[in-house]
């Protein structure tokens, strides 16, 4: 992806600051030592203005991402997502990719972390399609990678921690330097996990599979609406194991993420999946999501946070 366009204002701590006032000290605790916790969010375009998907469950997940590593946030989930909409209000946006994140900052050093300071940081910015600009129709080119996902006890997959997305840079930059567009992971047990930035889905007769929240991945915000989504449309969705052949069997894959959408999957380790396109079910679930992501389609979840 292209370097982010720059906008006027980014949060920090309560405050409004210019976007080239964000900067930190090379002695971050964050710099050494990847502490760091944050989320993705974007904001769509719809007929009433801007609306931000999903903020409160974000936002909720930031708090735990907190709460697992003790890092101590002064500020409620309610100011949160007002300095969210404040932020998209003041930088004009129509529709953007909002980035929270919360680090320990500059005041000690070492690998204890308790006596550095808590910085937050809210940013909004314009951004694309992750995986390419005709891949919700076309879908992409994955393989499975040779890197596994954290096992249990180790690294809290259920943290979205910067920490863990060096595995996810070690998955990503696999693919690409052997054509791929993205890479599939396996948990520790050698089933199918997540993508290095995606939750997974399968679908096999009519039934959608997705890894458990044991198999080491992040309970993602998308993935939690794509199976409320698919449920309501009488579709039978299963949170079970999902051994790596049933990958290249499968009537459809594809990805969710706030940043990939909902992105089919057209080969796997150069295997054609299915008709090697976007398949049926993943095509409806797609336009009922973008439906209420648009504005087209009544939000009456609840989903949209208009900013007005």
């Amino acid at each position: 992806m292209p370097t982010p366009e720059i906008t006027k204002k980014i949060w920090h701590n309560g405050k409004f600051i210019n976007w080239e006032d964000a900067t930190i000290h090379v002695m971050s605790h964050v710099v050494h030592y990847g502490s760091s916790v944050f989320e993705g969010v974007r904001c769509y375009a719809t007929p009433k203005g801007p609306a931000i998907f999903r903020l409160d469950a974000h936002l909720d997940r930031l708090m735990g991402s907190c709460h697992i590593y003790r890092m101590d946030v002064e500020y409620t989930v309610s100011q949160l997502k007002e300095a969210c909409v404040e932020l998209v209000k003041l930088n004009e946006m129509k529709e953007c990719y909002i980035r929270p994140v919360v680090f320990r900052g500059y005041g000690t050093f070492g690998v204890n972390p308790f006596p550095a300071p808590i910085d937050a940081y809210i940013i909004c910015y314009p951004w694309g399609k992750y995986l390419g600009p005709e891949a919700t129709e076309k879908g992409v080119d994955a393989c499975v990678s040779s890197w596994a996902r954290m096992a249990p006890n180790t690294f809290p997959a259920m943290s979205k921690s910067g920490a863990n997305y060096m595995n996810s840079q070690l998955i990503k930059m696999e693919a690409i330097t052997n054509g791929y567009v993205e890479g599939i992971a396996l948990d520790h047990n050698g089933y199918v996990s997540e993508g290095s930035g995606e939750n997974v889905f399968i679908v096999k007769n009519g039934v959608i599979q997705t890894p458990p929240i044991h198999a080491a991945i992040l309970p993602g915000i998308t993935r939690d609406s794509v199976m409320e989504l698919a449920r309501d449309n009488g579709f039978t969705v299963s949170e079970s194991h999902i051994p790596r052949e049933m990958l290249y069997v499968a009537d459809e894959v594809f990805f969710t993420g706030t940043a990939a959408e909902i992105t089919p999957i057209r080969t796997i380790d150069r295997i054609q999946i299915g008709n090697g396109a976007r398949g049926p079910v993943t095509e409806q679930i797609q336009k009922q999501y973008f439906g209420i992501t648009k504005g087209e389609i009544e939000d009456d979840r609840g989903w949209l946070t208009y900013v007005k």
